[in-house]
C-alpha cells in the first residue's frame, strides 16, 4: 500500500529548489485530482515533480523488505513515527491513514515491544539462574576435591605413623 509514496515526489521550483525549508511528499498539482488531506503544490511557485530522494535521504520508506522493517521499527519505537504519519498523509491523504498507524502504534509499541522485553527479562533471568547452579556445582566440586585430598593425606599420614 504504501511502496514507493514517501520516495521521488516533492514540490519543486525555478526560484528555489524546494517549496519550504523540509521537502515533504506530494501527491499531484491539481487540487480536484488529489485524495482529501494530501498535500498539493502552490501552484503560483511550484510543482510536483518526481525528483527527490524520499524523507531521511530515501532511507524512510517503504519500497524494499529491509527499509520497510526499519521504518516500522521507528514507528513502533515511538520515536519520529509523527513524521512518517504526516509524510504519508502528504502522499495519499489523512482519510485512510489512520487504519495502518493507530494500530501499529497500540499493538506494535505499546503490547508487542512490552512483550519482547518481556521474554527478554525472563530468558536474562533464567540464564542468571542457570550460571548461578554452574557456580554452586563447581563450588562444591572443589569443595570436594578439597575433601578427598585432604582425606588422602590424612590417610597417608595415618598410614606413616603406624
Amino acid at each position: 500500500m504504501y511502496m514507493v509514496i514517501l520516495n521521488y515526489s516533492s514540490c519543486f521550483s525555478d526560484k528555489i529548489v524546494r517549496e519550504g525549508e523540509m521537502a515533504t511528499p506530494c501527491n499531484t498539482d491539481n487540487n480536484t485530482e488529489a485524495p482529501p488531506g494530501s498535500y498539493v503544490c502552490n501552484s503560483s511557485m511550484s510543482t510536483c515533480l518526481e525528483d527527490w530522494e524520499g524523507p531521511n535521504f530515501g532511507i524512510t520508506s517503504f519500497d524494499n523488505i529491509g527499509f520497510a522493517m526499519l521504518t516500522v521499527f521507528q514507528c513502533i519505537t515511538m520515536e519520529g513515527w509523527t513524521a512518517i504519519l504526516y509524510w504519508t498523509n502528504d502522499a495519499l491523504g489523512s482519510t485512510f491513514n489512520w487504519i495502518y498507524f493507530v494500530p501499529l502504534i497500540v499493538l506494535g509499541s505499546f503490547f508487542m515491544l512490552n512483550l519482547v522485553l518481556g521474554v527478554l527479562s525472563g530468558e536474562f533471568s533464567n540464564e542468571r539462574a542457570r550460571v548461578e547452579r554452574r557456580e554452586k556445582f563447581n563450588r562444591a566440586r572443589v569443595k570436594k576435591q578439597f575433601t578427598d585430598a585432604f582425606n588422602a593425606y590424612l590417610h597417608w599420614i595415618c598410614q606413616a605413623g603406624i
